[in-house]
């Protein structure tokens, strides 16, 4: 028994010796470089919000993103908030999946959002632009919050997201179990305007 013990004693402290040796190891190693944000502007959290999902660089949210049922200024479904998932990439482009609840486990998106930068838009056919909507004028009518950032952060960001434009197209009807028909693209800028 004495010598069974004797042995666990032993084996603790290699253990322990070996342990402690790693660690002044990795102590004397210079820190590793803190690794590159793939866009810094539209990402500034990718520490806390981890991109394993891929579309949770950024969530904005906003009203007038549903299609209406009546012409009226007061139709519910110009107040229901969409949440808008987003993608950034290396171009300026964002693509954002849209939810009508959030990016919660059971959510499934309903469309999309498409963000191209002025230049981009600069570059589309005329025919074209008519479905594209300029952040800088739509942000303040759908009231957009950027929920996860600070006040600083969102306040750095909005120059940033004004000088976008955006797509939406649905490919399933809110409150439709499943997505039936054929997807539209919602022209943001043709809703009913809202105090």
């Amino acid at each position: 028994m004495k010598q069974m013990k004797r042995l666990l004693l032993a084996g603790v402290a290699l253990s322990l010796t070996t342990a402690s040796a790693i660690a002044e190891e990795a102590a004397s190693k210079p820190a590793a470089e803190k690794p590159k944000l793939y866009n810094e502007v539209f990402n500034l959290r990718q520490k806390e919000y981890p991109n394993h999902l891929g579309f949770n660089d950024l969530h904005i949210q906003a009203i007038r993103h549903i299609k209406p049922d009546t012409d009226s200024a007061s139709d519910p479904k110009l107040q229901v908030i969409v949440h808008h998932h987003c993608k950034a990439y290396d171009d300026g482009t964002l693509v954002c999946l849209m939810f009508p609840a959030g990016m919660k486990d059971q959510d499934k998106p309903i469309g999309f959002e498409y963000i191209i930068t002025t230049e981009q838009y600069d570059s589309l056919p005329e025919e074209e632009k008519k479905y594209w909507h300029y952040h800088k004028t739509e942000i303040p009518r759908a009231k957009a919050t950027l929920p996860d950032l600070t006040v600083e952060e969102a306040e750095k960001l909005l120059p940033a997201i004004n000088e976008t434009y955006g797509k939406v197209i649905y490919f399933q009807k809110l409150g439709d179990q499943f997505p039936l028909g054929e997807p539209y693209v919602l022209i943001v800028q043709n809703m009913p305007e809202q105090d």
